[in-house]
């Protein structure tokens, strides 16, 4: 490897910003983390009316979101070697104004094909800006308010995927669908000014490392092959089609041979997975990855069965996702804070079991359900977030030598979103298949011979109706209920997964505060 020297200085040797500066850096890097994941999540609600314009069903529109969080995972592991390469600052503003590019092209995308394209450029390029960006903000502040540092970076986080929705349709219905790509446009050219400003100075040291190629090639084929599979599989009747056979084939080979070859003697592995050898990091960094993929999973399925099954309009279905905020906005500074002085794991644990108590909650609405049913539990949502993501990440980090952090927080992040595109494909085909079997099991039921079948299309004919139109309305009936049927199943079965996730948050061994632990980073 040859070193090549660059300007910069080592993050350590430079004291937090002051002042005013550190308020205009930690909001707009804030800005920065929150343009990147509200666009996760901004399309949801409008995947119906892309879809259409598009001409392609709302299921294939989903593709529109787990592209992007895909290509989003993919990207965020080359973190590491483009950091090390370019500098954290060139790096970052780089991918600011790229994805800013990326934005304008989506919008301007007259077809489902390069509309996913565009989006998978979107995600790519985004890659690194997550990570970079809770880096950045931990050396804006002293070290001993790095508590505050990360609940600011958790907070926008965590509430960017909920705002998502409510922007998205608001936007769809008073304009169109492009402008919710469009809005990226300012935001990212003032961020990448302000930033490129504040922080130019600060610009890490460089030097020329090789890539791990073949570890990337991997990695992309392993991930992509398996999404693909999760996308398509209830399209081509999963294994029964011999191309769902090939996509998990690949997917299962590429994974074992992606994990051996990084395992090997390689100086610069595209994924540090050694780290997982540390018990904190793996147990925290899993536990969250997995709620994370409930948690998306569910924010996906929502907002779409209040459109196509209770009727709501789009701006309406964001604003049902909107009392999540509340909460999360007061309690973040305050649980960032309590992690300095408190075991995470009770913190964590007691957020799984709130997510368990919404998810039930949700698994009991009805056809009638009124807005306050359904905005309560989303509220409630708001303090279990917290409450599980940020603990979860000062425990993964905590004990972790600072050398370690980069590529610690690349690694974490990859595995919360690749987990997240999964739970998205996996959430929305069972609640389709859930569906398919509660309405098959409804319809054994509607026979001449049945006596409430008989008397609802006597009441339906009495009303005014034909046999015909009688019948008709039945059928919608049973698809009204067979769906609401399969929604409160997928919200049971998130209530019982939220469970589990609260006793495997005590894997872990005890830690308080962020970047320490009671016996430092323990191996395996």
């Amino acid at each position: 490897m040859s070193a090549v020297a660059q300007t910069g200085t080592a993050p350590d040797a430079l004291p937090p910003l002051e002042g005013v500066e550190r308020m205009i850096g930690a909001i707009v890097l804030s800005g920065a983390t929150f343009m990147t994941v509200l666009d996760v999540t901004v399309a949801n609600v409008s995947i119906p009316t892309i879809a259409g314009d598009l001409g392609v069903s709302p299921t294939q529109g989903t593709w529109i979101i787990t592209s992007y969080a895909v290509a989003n995972a993919i990207a965020m592991p080359l973190t590491g070697w483009l950091t090390t390469r370019f500098g954290q600052v060139r790096l970052i503003v780089t991918s600011i104004l790229l994805f800013t590019i990326a934005s304008w092209l989506c919008g301007l995308a007259p077809n489902i094909e390069s509309l996913i394209a565009c989006r998978i450029l979107q995600g790519l390029v985004a890659g690194p800006m997550v990570p970079l960006s809770q880096a950045l903000l931990l050396t804006t502040f002293p070290r001993e308010r790095a508590g505050f540092a990360l609940a600011l970076w958790s907070m926008t986080a965590l509430i960017a995927p909920i705002t998502g929705p409510l922007i998205g349709g608001w936007i769809s219905e008073e304009a169109s669908w492009p402008w919710i790509f469009y809005i990226n446009i300012p935001v990212g050219l003032l961020a990448a000014a302000v930033t490129w400003q504040i922080y130019r100075p600060r610009e890490t040291p460089t030097k020329r490392v090789p890539v791990d190629v073949i570890g990337l090639v991997l990695l992309v084929v392993w991930v992509g092959a398996l999404q693909i599979m999760l996308d398509k599989g209830k399209e081509l009747d999963w294994f029964n089609s011999g191309e769902i056979v090939l996509l998990g084939c690949v997917a299962a080979a590429g994974f074992v041979t992606f994990l051996v070859w990084e395992l090997m003697d390689n100086p610069h592995p595209i994924v540090d997975v050694r780290l997982f050898a540390v018990r904190n990091y793996w147990s925290a960094t899993l536990t969250l990855s997995v709620g994370y993929a409930v948690f998306f999973g569910t924010s996906v399925i929502l907002p779409l069965w209040l459109q196509i099954q209770m009727g709501y309009t789009q701006t309406w279905a964001g604003l049902m996702m909107m009392p999540f905020g509340i909460l999360a906005m007061f309690l973040a500074p305050l649980i960032g804070r309590s992690i300095q002085r408190n075991d995470v794991r009770v913190l964590a644990s007691g957020g799984f079991l709130l997510f368990g108590v919404v998810s039930y909650m949700r698994s009991c609405f009805a056809l009638d359900a009124d807005v306050w049913t359904i905005a309560f539990p989303t509220f409630l949502q708001g303090a279990a977030n917290v409450m599980f993501f940020l603990p979860l990440t000062a425990l993964a980090l905590a004990g972790l030598p600072k050398e370690r952090i980069p590529a610690a927080t690349g690694l974490n992040n990859f595995m919360r979103f690749t987990f997240g595109a999964f739970g998205a494909s996996a959430g929305v085909t069972l609640w389709d298949d859930r569906t398919a079997l509660h309405r098959a099991q409804l319809v054994e039921h509607v026979t001449p011979y049945d006596p409430p079948t008989g008397a609802a299309i006597d009441a339906l004919q009495a009303s005014g109706l034909t046999a015909e139109q009688a019948l008709a309305q039945v059928e919608r009936m049973i698809d009204a209920q067979a769906r609401m049927m399969g929604t409160n199943d997928i919200f049971w079965i998130s209530a019982a997964l939220f469970v589990v996730l609260a006793a495997m948050v005590w894997i872990a061994r005890p830690a308080t505060g962020f970047g320490r632990s009671s016996s430092g980073p323990t191996e395996m």
